[in-house]
């Protein structure tokens, strides 16, 4: 539990500043929605004159531009983005950074096992992203009612908000797995931004050129916000194929951890 208390106190100004800055993201885009809705015919004649496949790569929908499901569908995708990184982040220096600092030896040289030190570290960041992810929807939606110009489906809003904890976790877990193989990650951020941004370019390639199979290639497209408007639910086969990754990337990087040699140095 000490372990626990200390990564999130260590996590504190992280993530009060990530979920800051998705607060303010978000306020900025939806404070947009009454003017795009009330000039929505001028949008949709520009939107329309823009190639179908850099509509696609940019998740814009000219049908339901105009709702503001439709147009927080759109820009949920950016914020997706950087809560992918908040997570990668997290999961790439949960570990590593016990190497970078030096205090490895010292950290397994108490009481504790090594899966006791990774679960309390796990739990943390788990914590921080689940803190990060309830306040920005309880923003989302406050500022959601203040934008509508009509009612919107309270369900299917909290349900497009809650992927971004859904997408983090799974970056998560691969910034988790990278930590125990490369102990030794000296520039965390840009392994993270590297990772991030690599999948994101993958998830606006697959929209241009299709769906199906080559949606697994990108976390960002496991949950179609198009899907959720018309559905009001999850595709199944994507939320099975994240929960693998997430169970698999955590498994293994308990196996990898508590097999392996640990140095300071």
């Amino acid at each position: 539990m000490n372990i626990y208390l200390h990564e999130l106190r260590a996590y504190r100004k992280s993530t009060i500043t990530w979920t800051c800055s998705l607060i303010a993201v978000i306020v900025l885009f939806l404070s947009l929605f009454p003017s795009v809705s009330k000039d929505f015919a001028e949008f949709s004649s520009i939107l329309e004159g823009y190639p179908e496949g850099v509509r696609k790569a940019l998740g814009i929908q000219i049908e339901t531009f105009g709702t503001l499901l439709g147009f927080y569908m759109y820009i949920f995708m950016y914020i997706t983005l950087c809560g992918a990184i908040q997570a990668m982040v997290l999961g790439t220096s949960i570990l590593s950074k016990e190497m970078r600092e030096k205090t490895a030896d010292f950290l397994l040289t108490k009481p504790v096992t090594r899966t006791k030190i990774v679960t309390s570290k796990l739990l943390a960041a788990v914590t921080s992203l689940v803190i990060t992810c309830v306040i920005y929807i309880v923003a989302a939606y406050l500022m959601a009612l203040q934008v509508k110009t009509v009612d919107f489906d309270v369900s299917t809003f909290l349900l497009i908000s809650l992927t971004l904890l859904f997408i983090q976790l799974m970056f998560l877990a691969i910034g988790f797995i990278i930590s125990v193989v490369f102990s030794k990650i000296k520039a965390v951020l840009s392994v993270s931004l590297g990772t991030v941004f690599a999948f994101f370019v993958i998830g606006m390639i697959v929209a241009v050129d299709g769906e199906g199979v080559k949606r697994y290639f990108s976390p960002f497209k496991y949950f179609s916000g198009t899907y959720m408007l018309e559905h009001a639910s999850y595709e199944a086969s994507y939320v099975i194929a994240a929960i693998a990754i997430i169970v698999i990337s955590i498994a293994a990087s308990y196996f990898i951890y508590t097999k392996k040699d640990v140095h300071a140095v």
